[in-house]
């Protein structure tokens, strides 16, 4: 598949202007601001129920409710601030947990994806993620996506058009869900062609549970955080990976930054895919794009003698006959 460069350019530019523009606030609907009410009512029962209940937890009026959060309380002490991590307090529920987000959590407990749940390691607009570990003992990465804020109605330009997610709906807390599904799926796509990102092990609803990248201290830094010694070596993985995606597992990511790249045993290893679209994607080709720019951005910092034109297209064009995808 190839495009002139005429086409490129007018790409390029288009993404440009887009970024800009200054976009305005989108209002809310009265079914949304309805939605949001309810949900920030239940937030704050929540809360105050766990600040006056004690071990009663008041704030679930049915008994399987009140045994559910019980059996899993002892699990989730370092994210309540009772536990070895005293640093984390119990605002962090005002923003993350809910009802319906302890019963995913209580599932994959259950389920054996989950054993423990204990403290953020990276916090996000969109979603927190936890330290956590599995029925071996071993660390989980346990992202929890929040339900409670307006975030995903500007991320439904990289759910429409995406076949895999057809008829969807529009409340808030069904499109949430509908993204952890599009990046756990994403997350195996692009492992089956053999790329460099966190395994993902399990999903309910609003929770991811992936591969912990990092070391038993602290979590893998970002790639905009370190020094690498050998930046073309890092340049030629990421538009390798970039490369691979697009022409085998025909998905470009759509955020493609140091943000997203965190730097683990002298490797890079890309996070955040939830918004990768497949190649038939309306935007798709506007995406890879704005990919790759990124890329040639970094490598240029890194004092790289690289272009957007050139990196385009060996994205395109480059041999990977002896890449092949995982049975």
């Amino acid at each position: 598949m190839s495009w002139d460069e005429d086409g490129w350019d007018e790409l390029a530019e288009r993404s440009a202007q887009r970024r800009r523009r200054r976009r305005p606030k989108s209002k809310m609907t009265k079914e949304e601001a309805a939605d949001h009410a309810h949900e920030q009512a239940e937030r704050d029962a929540f809360v105050s129920g766990l600040e006056a209940g004690g071990s009663e937890y008041r704030w679930m009026k049915e008994a399987r409710y009140r045994g559910m959060f019980r059996d899993i309380e002892g699990k989730l002490q370092g994210v309540m601030g009772s536990g070895p991590f005293e640093w984390v307090d119990r605002r962090v529920f005002d923003q993350v947990f809910d009802r319906l987000t302890l019963l995913s959590v209580y599932k994959l407990m259950t389920s054996g994806a989950i054993d423990t749940l204990d403290h953020p390691i990276a916090r996000g607009k969109e979603a927190h993620v936890f330290h956590g570990t599995d029925l071996d003992g071993g660390p989980v990465a346990v992202k929890i996506f929040h339900t409670s804020n307006a975030v995903f109605r500007n991320l439904m330009q990289y759910i429409e058009g995406d076949q895999r997610f057809g008829g969807l709906k529009r409340r808030h807390r069904d499109l949430v869900d509908i993204w952890v599904r599009k990046e756990h799926r994403n997350l195996e796509r692009l492992a089956r062609w053999g790329l460099p990102v966190p395994k993902a092990v399990a999903v309910h609803r609003n929770v991811l549970v992936m591969e912990y990248v990092g070391t038993e201290v602290s979590p893998a830094k970002k790639l905009r955080e370190v020094e690498v010694e050998r930046p073309d070596e890092v340049y030629d993985a990421l538009l390798h990976f970039l490369a691979v995606a697009w022409q085998k597992a025909r998905l470009v990511h759509g955020d493609f930054s140091p943000y997203n790249i965190l730097w683990h045993e002298g490797r890079p290893i890309v996070i955040d895919v939830g918004q990768a679209v497949i190649d038939t994607h309306p935007k798709a080709r506007e995406f890879l794009v704005r990919d790759v720019t990124r890329l040639v951005e970094w490598g240029q910092k890194q004092g790289l003698d690289v272009d957007l034109a050139e990196a385009l297209a060996d994205v395109l064009e480059m041999p990977l006959e002896g890449v092949v995808e995982d049975a």
